[in-house]
C-alpha cells in the first residue's frame, strides 16, 4: 500500500526535504500544504534583490515546477488547522490563509491522512500593538507578499522609516536608501545589532549607514503612528516625531509552534527535535526555523534562522523518514549584504569574553571580528574577509588551537594564523 508523506509549508526546508526525500528513496506520496501562492522561494533576497527590482518573484523559485511534477511533488494551498497523532491525520481548510481571500474563497475543513508528517512551518514576524498600527503604509517584511506590498510603495525622496535595527530592518534601510527614500531606523536598545554582535561590528555598521545617508536613533521607545488612513509619522514615548510616507517594522520573529503544542508535542522556544529532526512522536518530524535542536558543538539546545540550517535539517529529517538515522555536527553559519559590504558568520556568539578585531573598522569596509571564550574561537564576522570566513569555519568546526595576538595583526598572512603545533593540525598530517 502506497505510503503519504505530508509536508506543511513551503519553506527552504520543505524544498530540501521533499528533494532529499526521492533521493533517500521514498517512492510514496509527497504532499505539500502551505497557505501561500508560490512553491518555494529563497527567502533573503526579498530585503535586497527582489525590492530593487533586480530579482523577480519567478528568478526566487528554489526549484521550478517542472521539478516537482518529475518528482511527482504534490502542492496544495490552505492551512493546516489541527494533527491528530492517534490517527495520523490533520485537518486541512483549502484556500484559507491567502491573503484577501478571508471568506468567500474559504472551503470546509478537510481530514488528510498520513503516514508521515514533517514540520516545516518556519517562524512569523512579530507584530506590534500600538495606536495606529493598523494605518495603510505599514508593513513587515518577511513573505513575497509582504516585500510586493513594500515594493508597490516605495518613492524616491519620500521618508521610511524602520523600526528595529537588527540584520531585516539594517538591509532595508540600505536598499531604501540606495532607492532614493530618506531612511531614518529606529531601534530601541542602546545600539543596532546589539542582541547578535559586539559593539565593535555594531559601531562599523553605524558609521557606514551614516554616511551613506540614513539616520540611526538608538535608545527609542515607540509610542505609536499617526495619520489620516495612511501612515504620516511615527510617534516616540518621549514625544518625538519622525515623518513617515513609510514604516518598515523588523523586531524579530515567533516560532510557529502552535500546531505542535496542540499535538502534544514538546515545544520550547520551537519544536524539539533529537539529532536526527524527530520530534517525541516518531512519525513527524520538523526542520527549519521552527525546530529547537542540540548543537553538538556548542553543547546546547538552539533554534538558528538560517537557509543553511534549514537545508541540514531537512536532509537530515527526509533520512529519518526513510528510516535511515543520519546526523550532522555541522558549524552554523549566515550572511548578510548591505550595500557593498558581504558579512559572513561563522558560528555563534553567545557567552564570549573577548573580540579580536583583524583589520580598520573605523575608516575602512573590510575586517573581521573574531569573538573567543576562554581563548578558544567560537565565531566570527567577517566583513568583505572571504579567506578569514573559511578560516574561522575551520578553526571552530575542527577545534583547532590559534594564537589570538596574532588575529589582529593584519600583516600575517591568513594561512599563517593557525598554530602549527595544534593536535588537530598534527593528527592530519602537518
Amino acid at each position: 500500500m502506497t505510503q503519504t508523506c505530508i509536508v506543511v509549508g513551503a519553506s527552504h526546508a520543505a524544498a530540501q526535504l521533499v528533494t532529499s526525500l526521492r533521493q533517500e528513496g521514498w517512492d510514496g506520496e509527497i504532499l505539500v500544504i502551505s497557505d501561500e501562492r508560490h512553491l518555494p522561494y529563497h527567502r533573503p533576497p526579498l530585503s535586497k534583490a527582489f525590492l530593487s527590482g533586480a530579482r523577480t518573484a519567478e528568478s526566487l523559485a528554489i526549484r521550478p515546477a517542472a521539478f516537482y511534477e518529475k518528482q511527482n511533488v504534490q502542492f496544495r494551498q490552505g492551512r493546516v488547522t489541527a494533527i491528530n497523532r492517534d490517527q495520523q491525520t490533520l485537518t486541512f481548510v483549502e484556500g484559507a490563509g491567502e491573503r484577501g481571500s478571508e471568506g468567500e474563497n474559504e472551503k470546509e475543513s478537510k481530514v488528510l491522512s498520513y503516514d508521515k508528517l514533517a514540520l516545516c512551518i518556519g517562524a512569523r514576524v512579530r507584530k506590534v500593538d500600538l495606536p495606529g498600527c493598523d494605518l495603510s503604509g505599514i508593513h513587515y517584511l518577511r513573505d513575497m507578499a509582504d516585500a510586493e506590498s513594500i515594493k508597490a510603495n516605495i518613492t524616491e525622496g519620500q521618508h521610511a522609516v524602520i523600526i528595529g535595527g537588527g540584520y531585516v530592518g539594517l538591509e532595508t534601510a540600505a536598499l531604501l536608501r540606495q532607492l532614493g527614500m530618506q531612511v531614518t531606523v529606529l531601534e530601541m536598545g542602546p545600539r543596532i545589532l546589539g542582541r547578535v554582535t559586539a559593539p565593535e561590528v555594531s559601531d562599523f555598521y553605524h558609521r557606514v549607514h551614516m554616511e551613506s545617508g540614513v539616520r540611526i536613533h538608538t535608545g527609542v521607545s515607540i509610542g505609536g503612528f499617526s495619520g489620516n488612513g495612511q501612515v504620516g509619522k511615527v510617534v516616540c514615548t518621549d514625544g518625538a516625531e519622525f515623518p513617515a510616507d513609510l514604516v518598515v517594522i523588523g523586531v524579530g520573529v515567533l516560532p510557529n509552534t502552535e500546531l505542535a503544542e496542540m499535538a502534544g508535542l514538546a515545544v520550547e522556544n520551537g519544536i524539539v527535535v533529537d539529532e536526527f529532526c524527530r520530534t517525541i512522536d516518531p512519525n513527524i518530524v520538523a526542520a527549519g526555523d521552527c525546530a529547537n535542536q542540540f548543537n553538538k558543538l556548542y553543547a546546547c539546545r538552539v533554534r538558528l534562522e538560517s537557509v543553511p540550517n534549514a537545508t541540514e535539517q531537512a536532509k537530515i529529517a527526509a533520512a529519518s523518514i526513510c528510516g535511515c538515522n543520519k546526523s550532522s555536527a555541522s558549524l552554523p553559519w549566515f550572511w548578510s549584504d548591505q550595500y557593498d559590504l558581504k558579512l559572513q558568520i561563522a558560528g555563534l556568539s553567545q557567552g564570549y569574553d573577548q573580540v579580536i578585531v583583524r583589520g580598520d573598522r573605523r575608516t575602512g569596509r573590510s575586517f573581521a571580528a573574531f569573538y573567543l571564550k576562554e581563548g578558544r574561537l567560537i565565531a566570527a564576522d567577517c566583513i568583505n574577509r572571504p579567506q578569514e570566513f573559511v578560516l574561522s569555519k575551520r578553526i571552530i568546526a575542527q577545534k583547532l588551537t590559534i594564537q589570538p595576538e596574532r588575529l589582529a595583526d593584519d600583516s600575517v598572512p591568513v594561512k599563517e594564523l593557525l598554530m602549527e603545533d595544534s593536535p588537530a593540525l598534527a593528527s592530519a598530517g602537518r
